[in-house]
């Protein structure tokens, strides 16, 4: 028994899909799970947690399950095989020379790109993967490190189809995160670093802008399956500028579970990984969320 790698190209997007090499010619339904790396890193940084999650659902622990699942990994906009300019990967810096003055821009738009990646995919991998039908993607996760955290929370509030979010280290509210960035790095948190157009899109469209407190059709996170992994000593992405939106989350019907690292700074730890694929475990387990 092994990991199997399928590299596709999907509309001009470089597409790796993870499956295990009992699933092929399994009659399960399939779940599939995208993993998305963090900022200045490519899909290579995914491939192992990738390959964890598999083994952990392929092994004996994973016997219970109803669904196969496959695990898709791709570069963020502006990294890996998509790099166009390496210096709009870098955040705000003191020294001058190494500063990217338009941070909260390039990082925002690489978040929302990304999402709009992800339902392209959505709309489309199936006909590379299974071309004759002879197999369906019958239900849709993400998960995230860092800046693909981000995304997958943005992803929630998007794309519909999407039923399991798994953000590691990610930040749900923006303006929360970048205006600490500012402060920590010396940088007003006004125009140019945080333009009145940006602020006006994220003021709208950010997780944090819905109202995630509500038991209605107004909030989109009812319904879903997320898992929250932070770490407590996190400098970059601090569980602060988090906290006030994942306590107050209303899933309604869903499931919200929340881990937050003791020791952890701003990293996937072993104990990170392990906690997602005993998570999508139970995702493939119950036959309830189609």
């Amino acid at each position: 028994m092994s990991i199997l790698l399928t590299r596709l190209f999907v509309g001009g997007i470089p597409v790796e899909v993870y499956s295990h090499s009992d699933s092929p010619d399994s009659s399960l339904p399939v779940n599939a799970l995208f993993l998305l790396h963090g900022r200045q890193e490519s899909t290579e940084r995914v491939a192992p947690i990738a390959k964890s999650i598999l083994d952990v659902n392929y092994s004996p622990a994973g016997a219970h399950k109803k669904r196969d699942l496959i695990v898709i990994a791709f570069d963020h906009r502006n990294h890996g095989t998509r790099l166009l300019d390496a210096s709009r990967n870098d955040g705000w810096n003191r020294d001058l020379n190494k500063n990217n003055a338009q941070h909260a821009v390039d990082m925002y738009t690489i978040q929302t790109g990304t999402v709009h990646d992800v339902t392209f995919l959505i709309d489309h991998i199936s006909s590379h993967l299974y071309p004759l039908g002879e197999r369906e993607v019958v239900e849709w996760g993400i998960a995230g490190i860092s800046l693909g955290g981000h995304s997958a929370w943005i992803a929630l509030t998007r794309e519909p189809r999407i039923r399991l979010a798994i953000p590691i280290i990610g930040c749900p509210d923006y303006t929360k995160l970048m205006s600490q960035r500012a402060e920590r790095t010396g940088v007003p948190f006004i125009p140019p670093y945080y333009p009145p157009q940006l602020k006006a899109y994220v003021d709208a469209y950010d997780p944090a802008s819905f109202p995630f407190r509500a038991n209605d059709a107004t909030n989109p996170f009812l319904g879903k399956r997320i898992l929250v992994l932070s770490g407590a000593k996190d400098k970059l992405v601090p569980w602060t500028t988090s906290m006030e939106f994942v306590e107050g989350l209303e899933v309604g019907d869903g499931v919200k579970k929340v881990v937050l690292e003791a020791n952890a700074g701003h990293e996937c730890t072993p104990a990170m990984v392990q906690e997602v694929a005993l998570f999508v475990s139970d995702w493939l387990a119950n036959s309830t969320w189609i």
